[in-house]
């Protein structure tokens, strides 16, 4: 793996409710129907359930993540982890999709606190920074690859989103530059690998077209 930047810039801030905003950033998406959805998803979530949020990329998955947890309505607050940060690398949806099901959703859906670490696109490995999952709160996950048949057992809310691949492409590249663009196809084929071995759409409990 080369020393390229990650895919987003991670940015944190502590959310007044509690919320952990760490990976999130807007890419774009349809705002009126990123709200219409995120207002359906708060009003079905559990005070202290599982959000899972899967979507190819450019459909508006970070967006519809910063909005949920911006407006998480339970007092406890919300905890999200961005598949966007455990990725290792450009070849690496699945792995790291797997990697936050091991560290984080199983040890949750268990009751235990789970750990888990940022991969360092500049040294190609995990940072040795520890990060914490833990299990009195509601938890996030989002990013392609996050659905599952696997994770959609232990996810009281699951939401696909979508738009055509050209608005898409066009949303991510704004978003993201150069960086990205010499990557999309790579990406792209893993994003399909992964739509066609678990169809997350039908796995859904929202399915959100975001244009």
């Amino acid at each position: 793996m080369s020393s390229e930047p990650s895919r987003s810039s991670h940015r944190a801030r502590a959310d007044p409710a509690g919320a952990d905003l760490a990976g999130v950033r807007n890419d774009g998406a349809d705002d009126d129907a990123i709200d219409v959805a995120v207002r359906a998803v708060l009003s079905s979530a559990a005070a202290r359930g599982v959000v899972i949020i899967d979507g190819r990329s450019g459909s508006g998955k970070s967006t519809f993540a910063r909005l949920l947890v911006e407006r998480w309505p339970h007092p406890d607050g919300v905890q999200l982890l961005a598949l966007d940060d455990v990725y290792p690398g450009w070849d690496g949806l699945f792995a790291g999709a797997a990697y936050a099901h091991a560290r984080a959703l199983m040890p949750w859906a268990a009751g235990r606190g789970g750990t888990w670490q940022r991969w360092d696109w500049a040294r190609d490995r995990y940072s040795e920074i520890i990060d914490e999952v833990v299990p009195d709160r509601a938890l996030v996950l989002e990013g392609s690859g996050a659905l599952t048949s696997l994770s959609a057992s232990l996810a009281d809310v699951r939401v696909w989103l979508d738009a055509p691949a050209d608005l898409r492409r066009e949303r991510a590249l704004a978003r993201d530059g150069d960086v990205y663009r010499a990557h999309w196809d790579r990406w792209a084929r893993q994003e399909e690998q992964h739509v066609s071995l678990h169809a997350p759409h039908q796995r859904a409990t929202h399915v959100v077209m975001t244009a």
